[in-house]
């Protein structure tokens, strides 16, 4: 899982968008007391459905925990189809990569990926190797003017847009003026349109720690004021759509035209590896083959990757994505059944547990591994200081009954902790 941090403690910062010391210093002791738990770092072996089996000894001596940690929201990661689309990528090339830029040679099956995810999500789709090399491609040039039409936009933040954006801040900084706006503040967001005549807009599609951005606003600001939008959808991709074109993307109906770009991860719902952005102009495309520095300079996805990415098409273009799509639905309404959230009732797979005092937590997430249950602790840096808590990941690869299990244990253990912030939900809530 990428560690992911917002920036959004900074009273002790030296600079504007830098404050790496001072959340080292901060957060330190909490990474120290969860590794020390044994809640991080874990090394484990893939089982059946969401099983692994924690350790590196022998299998028949480890001990097999269910796991809500992986963002694999469809189950893909071990799909038959995405395993053997990597394989035999691999036995094609007789290679796992090429070491030279890739304005100069490609993999031929990495332009077959690119041209059918194109197909797929109706845009101008290139693949990086992670969505941070994605995302790090595109901040100079959004910041440069380059994308619109040569006047430098004001580049403004959501505040906990996720660290594979926020982390690009001094770069864009460099370029052009940047504004952090609170979560979702869309009357801060218009106010910033009216006054400047270029504002470019970078959030995610559906947020780590739960909820999302409100697309259909932000499109009707575009549509007022030309506003420009960089929507990161790691956690969107595949969950919605007909072929899985994600969250943010299912909400363009029409082409994306020259002031959208959307990130999205094919390493969480998509089930493969690597990272993509999908593009509306046929000159930004261009631009990005040329200068995009990670994708000009940097490595291309390797061929395992490639490969088990055009495992996963085939998945998506068929009528077994529908399914799981369903089926994680199903498993969501599960959860919300029994334990109430402040994300119950959406449809996104994340919830988060709210506990509050990091140790707390820590102990929490402990309890719950003892229990049978990987989940991931979640504190500052990750959240705000003293709004610490534990993320579930549920995806349609769980069992019913795992849920459920994994449900009392937060309800029995919870109550104790936390009073009545979390609470068991009647059965008929939820139809």
């Amino acid at each position: 899982m990428q560690q992911e941090m917002t920036v959004s403690d900074c009273r002790r910062a030296p600079g504007r968008f830098r404050n790496t010391a001072y959340v080292i210093d901060e957060s330190k002791l909490y990474f120290d007391a969860a590794h020390a738990s044994g809640l991080m770092a874990l090394q484990a072996r893939s089982r059946a459905g969401r099983t692994v089996a924690l350790g590196t000894g022998p299998l028949n001596s480890r001990t097999l925990v269910t796991d809500f940690v992986r963002c694999s929201y469809l189950g893909l990661d071990n799909h038959p189809v995405v395993i053997t689309g990597a394989i035999e990528a691999i036995e094609a090339h007789r290679s796992l990569h090429w070491s030279c830029a890739r304005t100069r040679l490609n993999f031929d099956l990495l332009a077959e990926l690119e041209e059918t995810l194109s197909e797929m999500f109706c845009a101008r789709v290139l693949a990086f190797s992670t969505v941070m090399l994605a995302n790090l491609g595109a901040m100079p040039l959004l910041a440069s003017g380059q994308l619109t039409g040569g006047r430098k936009p004001v580049v403004v933040f959501d505040r906990i847009a996720h660290v594979s954006l926020a982390y690009h801040k001094p770069v864009v900084a460099d370029e052009t003026r940047v504004e952090t706006i609170a979560h979702n503040d869309l009357d801060a967001l218009e106010r910033l349109c009216r006054a400047h005549p270029v504002v470019a807009y970078v959030c995610d599609g559906i947020y780590s720690m739960g909820g999302s951005s409100p697309i259909k606003e932000l499109r009707q600001l575009q549509e007022r004021y030309g506003l420009f939008l960089f929507i990161d959808d790691a956690h969107g991709i595949s969950l919605f759509g007909r072929q899985g074109e994600g969250f943010a993307r299912s909400q363009f109906p029409q082409a994306l035209g020259e002031r959208t770009i959307i990130a999205a991860s094919l390493a969480k719902g998509f089930g493969a590896s690597g990272g993509m952005l999908m593009l509306g102009a046929a000159n930004h495309e261009a631009l990005f083959r040329r200068y995009s520095i990670p994708y000009a300079f940097s490595v291309a996805p390797n061929l395992a990757a490639v490969g088990a990415a055009l495992g996963s098409c085939k998945i998506h273009r068929s009528a077994e994505l529908g399914e799981l799509q369903r089926k994680l639905a199903h498993r969501i309404k599960i959860f919300d059944n029994r334990v109430a959230t402040t994300e119950r009732g959406n449809l996104f797979p994340i919830r988060m547990i709210a506990i509050g005092e990091e140790a707390k937590a820590i102990t929490l997430a402990r309890e719950l591994l003892d229990a049978g249950f990987y989940t991931s602790v979640t504190f500052f840096p990750t959240v705000a200081r003293g709004q610490a808590g534990i993320r579930v990941c549920i995806t349609a690869d769980h069992d019913a009954g795992d849920i459920e299990r994994l449900c009392d244990c937060i309800l029995e253990r919870v109550a104790c902790t936390t009073g009545p912030a979390i609470r068991s939900v009647a059965p008929d809530v939820i139809e």
